[in-house]
């Protein structure tokens, strides 16, 4: 796909109402209530068509047949923080990050109205979409996960969506957030949310955190998008 017909790609987004949410980290026995303010979300995780699109990536024709509308992986944290920009760069719209020139350290202008990462208490708050309990739905009918994915990730959109109208928050792929994890600990240790095609039932749930280093990239871990 080329980068001129990307006006062709399908990549809706919600309109998440503000509000407030409970983060924890079970880890250390904390809870914390984080006031979210009004933002956009992708409906879905942003697809192998839509990311190679804007990062100029050539695939052959056959797998861009079979797998465009799959979630794009094996993206780390600063690959993300890269196509936001060039996404935002593409639609004329300003760039959140601030990226240095040895390209380690990013900073984010909450006021641009590009595109950036969702912070984590975005994510939960929209992953919950109102919802009180662990799942915002029975998991087998939501999300792609270990017992039901036959290995391997999934055309975005196929699961049943939240009261929100978003899809798959969980399973199918982990989803890379903007906040560092526990700098005193973990260092530079970024987020991620959801679940995957390739986690226990357990993993998949609109609270469960995990991290890594921002330059990590697995097969499993993608990304969704947000504007303020």
């Amino acid at each position: 796909m080329s980068l001129e017909s990307l006006s062709d790609v399908k990549y809706p987004v919600v309109n998440i109402p503000a509000g407030e949410v409970e983060l924890r980290d079970d880890r250390i026995k904390r809870t914390w209530t984080v006031k979210v303010n009004a933002f956009l979300l992708a409906q879905v995780p942003v697809t192998r068509e839509l990311y190679g699109a804007i990062m100029r990536i050539e695939a052959g024709a056959a797998e861009e047949l079979e797998t465009s509308h799959v979630p794009i992986v094996n993206v780390s944290w600063h690959d993300a923080i890269r196509f936001c920009n060039m996404l935002s760069q593409h639609e004329g719209l300003q760039q959140c990050y601030s990226i240095s020139d040895d390209g380690v350290s990013v900073s984010c202008n909450w006021e641009a109205d590009g595109y950036r990462l969702p912070t984590e208490a975005e994510w939960q708050y929209a992953c919950k979409a109102g919802t009180s309990g662990y799942r915002y739905g029975e998991l087998d009918e939501i999300a792609w996960y270990q017992d039901n994915a036959n290995g391997m990730s999934h055309l975005v959109g196929q699961k049943l969506p939240n009261a929100w109208g978003l899809y798959d928050m969980l399973g199918n792929v982990w989803e890379w957030c903007w906040d560092i994890y526990d700098a005193d600990v973990y260092g530079t240790y970024r987020i991620f949310r959801g679940g995957s095609w390739a986690e226990e039932a357990r993993g998949c749930g609109s609270t469960c955190r995990r991290r890594s280093h921002p330059t990590f990239r697995i097969e499993d871990l993608g990304i969704r998008i947000a504007r303020s």
